[in-house]
């Protein structure tokens, strides 16, 4: 395909990839409308309206074949729309809990919603990638974006630190990521995923390739929090305003996740790092449980907690499979559903002044009693992360085991069980301070907190522990995820579709 053949073609592409168009055009129109009338209280509500129309339209695409648009750079259809319908659908529950929130603490800036959309199509190149040239854009966008955020709260001494500290390691990471890249195309001779096994087989520099396999992987590992390369989480999850908090782990994790799915069934050979990666699960299952168990902070547990959740997802990676891609995509739309309900419980149950930087679990003691919903709604939260049946983080964990089992990792999947036992000290310490302890035992300030929480946000919760319910006892969506990809018998046609 030549140019000339690209730009014909740009008005189906353009139709065919309407969501990312749509948000980034409108991502645009905010900035100018902020610039002209700031802070206008009709812009969250824009920002809002545009990513449930683009939800709609990534929903209509899940059955649809996948294809590739603007000249082969850009999936869509198929496991592209499962999960820019995830993304989509975080940022639009985080709209609905940040306008109060963000009121609550003063920085309800419009500039905040123009961010999330940048964000949000960051992450829609960086999960539809078909080309390293697009996961490249895709995660500088999604990066430069979440580090304006994690840094909202100027004054605030935490959110300025975690802001540098996410940024320069963000930076450090990146320029791993891009020699990767470079590496790649130099052994390789092409930039596309599907062509860059076909080139390996016949004969690519097999030094040089898999020295870009390996830079590329720090890259990823460092987005999606894996140890050892996991260490600006907790600051940055402490230090930013919460509602964004799950957004940033619930959203970037799944894109990210996503585009290194791509990577590793469309380009790389799973035997040949198939041990790597369940090697990095292990530690990071166990580092994140062990360190989570120590938190007295709930965002800084949430934080590890994620750390862990990464190492269970990178399980479902190592088995190499088309059942571990398939469990993986179902974990990630499970775990943005329990992060997005749990950081906004927390946001609502702020007393600090500081975003919730300062303060304990236990001075939250018996806050169930006065407000019931957010009570009832972290217990569904908190059981769910922990695994229990039969809500979806019980299906999810299966999802990404049993894979794991059939692959041979039976050892892998035995420390990813006994983690998730481990696991439920720190998580269900929440509902017992929640539930089981007096509210007289915690701090004067505190029992003089309202805590008020708006409709929207209640919206919100009950959204998603009904989702999480739902998806428990009706997990119908494996199979779902299972349809985007080929068995290991199916004809090659369906990769060859994908090229430019």
């Amino acid at each position: 395909m030549d140019l000339l053949e690209a730009y014909r073609m740009l008005p189906a592409d353009l139709w065919a990839a309407f969501p990312l168009v749509l948000t980034a055009v409108v991502g645009l129109v905010l900035v100018v409308w902020d610039a002209f009338w700031n802070d206008a209280p009709p812009i969250p509500w824009v920002a809002a309206g545009t990513l449930a129309l683009a939800l709609i339209w990534e929903l209509g695409g899940l059955s649809r074949a996948p294809e590739t648009a603007f000249y082969g750079l850009i999936r869509v259809g198929g496991m592209a729309s499962f999960v820019n319908a995830i993304i989509l659908a975080s940022g639009l529950l985080t709209i609905a809990l940040s306008v109060p929130y963000l009121k609550r603490i003063r920085h309800l800036h419009g500039e905040v919603y123009a961010l999330i959309l940048f964000a949000t199509v960051g992450m829609i190149v960086l999960a539809s990638a078909n080309s390293l040239i697009s996961v490249f854009v895709g995660l500088e966008t999604m990066s430069i974006c979440l580090y304006i955020m994690t840094g909202l709260v100027r004054e605030d001494v935490g959110a300025g630190e975690a802001a540098l500290k996410y940024f320069l390691l963000g930076a450090f990471s990146t320029g791993f990521f891009l020699y990767g890249i470079a590496l790649l195309y130099g052994a390789t001779g092409t930039m596309y995923l599907p062509q860059m096994a076909a080139h390996l087989a016949e004969g690519a520099h097999p030094i040089m390739f898999w020295a870009g396999v390996a830079l590329l992987l720090i890259g990823f590992l460092f987005k999606v929090g894996a140890v050892p390369f996991h260490m600006w989480t907790p600051d940055v999850y402490q230090g930013a305003p919460t509602t964004l908090t799950g957004y940033m782990a619930a959203a970037s994790k799944a894109a990210a996740f996503a585009a290194l799915v791509l990577v590793l069934d469309a380009a790389l050979p799973a035997e040949r790092w198939q041990l790597l990666l369940a090697l990095v699960a292990l530690v990071t299952m166990v580092a994140g449980n062990v360190l989570a168990l120590v938190q007295q902070n709930v965002k800084r547990m949430l934080a590890y907690s994620s750390i862990a959740h990464a190492g269970y997802i990178l399980t479902g990676l190592a088995a190499g499979t088309p059942e571990g891609y398939a469990g993986a995509l179902f974990y990630l739309l499970v775990y943005a559903l329990m992060n997005i309900g749990a950081f906004g419980v927390m946001a609502f149950l702020e007393w600090d002044g500081k975003e919730g930087y300062e303060q304990t679990i236990d001075s939250l003691a018996g806050i169930g009693y006065r407000r019931p919903l957010l009570g009832v709604a972290m217990a569904f939260f908190m059981f769910s992360l922990t695994g229990f049946p039969p809500l979806a983080g019980f299906i999810a964990k299966y999802a990404v085991f049993a894979p794991a089992v059939k692959a041979g990792l039976t050892w892998l999947v035995i420390v990813g069980v006994l983690a998730s036992v481990l696991s439920a000290y720190y998580y269900l310490r929440v509902v017992y301070v929640f539930w089981m302890k007096s509210p007289d035992e915690a701090p004067e300030a505190v029992r003089q907190q309202a805590f008020p929480v708006p409709l929207a946000p209640q919206a919100v919760l009950v959204v998603c522990v009904v989702l999480i319910v739902l998806l428990g006892v009706l997990p119908g969506l494996l199979e779902v995820t299972a349809s985007f990809f080929p068995t290991p018998a199916a004809p090659p046609a369906a990769t060859t579709a994908l090229l430019p």
